[in-house]
């Protein structure tokens, strides 16, 4: 992550996206990557952005370029392997992943990581000891807690004996780095369903 002082532009599209204006924020956030391209934070956050409407085509593409300018930016490299998984890519986000293994034990990072590489595996028991490892550790991103939480609760729903309906929907919520989302029900975009119903894409 690029150590150069964050532009007016990023400061304002941060703004325009917490009070839920996501025109005017894609907008500043466009404008923020030209006025810092050796940083990938803008781009992560357009990502971001574009998650939050949906539009996962293009918050896959401001996630991986915000993984390319900024290999650092450990939570861009964790939301484009989340959107890679929850589409079915196992192997992709398994690959997106793999230098955050790296991480201190105290980073609740490669824990998730695991329980997802065991949930792909079908071992559910030791992914949910990962994931539940995880949230221990994890104090400075209450939301991407309260995502596993969505997908333990996914876990039980679709165990074997668990009454399963083909439109269960786990809900992850939109990464947001610097600034909360306003409500996090809202910010909610990715289905981890999808790849538990349709399984490991081997």
């Amino acid at each position: 992550m690029s150590s150069s002082p964050m532009s007016s532009a990023l400061e304002n599209a941060i703004a325009a996206s917490t009070h839920g204006d996501s025109d005017q924020a894609i907008a500043l956030l466009r404008q923020a990557t030209q006025e810092q391209p050796e940083s990938g934070l803008p781009h992560f956050l357009l990502g971001a952005e574009y998650a939050s409407l949906g539009r996962m085509d293009l918050a896959e593409q401001g996630f991986a370029n915000a993984v390319l300018l900024s290999p650092g930016l450990v939570v861009a490299r964790y939301q484009l392997g989340l959107l890679q998984f929850s589409s079915g890519r196992a192997s992709a986000a398994l690959l997106t992943w793999q230098p955050l293994l790296s991480l201190e034990d105290e980073s609740p990072l490669p824990h998730w990581i695991r329980g997802f590489a065991a949930l792909a595996g079908d071992s559910f028991d030791t992914a949910r000891a990962c994931f539940e490892a995880g949230l221990v550790r994890n104090a400075d991103h209450p939301p991407m807690s309260a995502d596993i939480r969505k997908v333990l609760a996914q876990m039980d729903a679709l165990s074997p004996g668990a009454p399963q309906s083909p439109q269960q929907a786990v809900p992850v919520a939109a990464p947001t780095l610097l600034a909360p989302q306003p409500d996090e029900d809202e910010s909610s975009h990715v289905l981890l369903s999808n790849y538990l119903q349709q399984g490991p894409a081997h």
